[in-house]
This record gives structure tokens, C-alpha cells and sequence, in this order.
């Protein structure tokens, strides 16, 4: 966990290098003089502690190759999806339209484009908001910073 924690802006940033070597650590981790002679750049997923490196280097190579061209058969998918534009995925529905008496939202079947595209922003805002707060907050001072630089104009 003393590496720099995994986000998508770094993932991205990977997934765009022509190459990425992945160095799984075991037990107590790699030894500091091969870190030092091979500046390797340390990465962590989290606050927590596994037993090995092997399912970090998963994630960490998955999370990369989904973002390669041809890879997601649409490609799309991934403008929409969690942290594109800081903020957490609006929720998902699928069939049955009404599952253990819980429908689905009427916008979603309304067939009114326009409408979902505002409905999934807003719960994206929603569930971020009350989720991931320190998503919110740094979303909300882009943008601030957004809605200033127009004023500047």
C-alpha cells in the first residue's frame, strides 16, 4: 500500500504508454535495491494488504487493456462509464421491467432520449454525491473552475 494509489486518470495515462512491465511483489514485497536501480514506479489499489501482488497486476492490467482500441466491442461504453468525467456510473436496470415489485424508473422506458440523458446525469451526481464525497467535492471544483474561466472570457 506504499505505492501511489490506482485511479482512472493513471490508468488512462498506462493504458496510452507503448508498454507497461508489472512487477508483482511476494510477502514482504520487492527488494528496495531493485526498486531504486529500475525506477520503478510503486502503485497501490488501496489501503489494505494482500497476499501477494498476483491480483493487483490483475486488476491493474485489466483496468488498461479494457481502455485499448478494439478491445470493448463498443467503444462508446466507455465515455459513459464511472469516473469519465469524475463521477461515479448512474445506476443499471435490465429485464424484468418490474422485478420483486420494484419497477424500473419510467423514464428509463419512456423512450425519450433527451430525458434519460439528464436522468442518468443526475443520478450520477446523486450516488456520487452521497457515495463518494471526495469525488463530489474535487467534481465540483472542476467545475468552479469551469464556470469561472467562461466568466473570464
Amino acid at each position: 500500500p506504499r505505492g501511489r494509489r490506482l485511479d482512472q486518470q493513471r490508468v488512462r495515462e498506462l493504458a496510452a504508454m507503448p508498454g507497461v512491465r508489472v512487477l508483482c511483489g511476494r510477502f514482504e514485497g520487492v527488494d528496495e535495491r531493485v526498486l531504486e536501480a529500475r525506477a520503478v514506479e510503486e502503485i497501490s489499489l488501496g489501503d489494505f494488504v494482500l497476499s501477494g501482488g498476483e491480483p493487483a497486476a490483475i486488476a491493474i492490467i485489466d483496468a488498461c487493456v479494457r481502455l485499448l482500441p478494439g478491445v470493448i466491442g463498443c467503444a462508446e461504453t466507455l465515455v459513459d462509464e464511472s469516473f469519465a468525467e469524475g463521477l461515479i456510473e448512474y445506476p443499471q436496470y435490465t429485464r424484468p421491467a418490474l422485478w420483486q415489485g420494484r419497477p424500473v424508473p419510467e423514464v428509463l422506458v419512456s423512450g425519450h432520449h433527451g430525458r434519460i440523458c439528464k436522468w442518468r446525469r443526475a443520478e450520477a451526481e446523486r450516488l456520487t454525491r452521497e457515495r463518494r464525497p471526495d469525488l463530489w467535492e474535487r467534481y465540483e471544483a472542476m467545475h468552479e473552475n469551469n464556470r469561472n474561466d467562461e466568466v473570464d472570457r
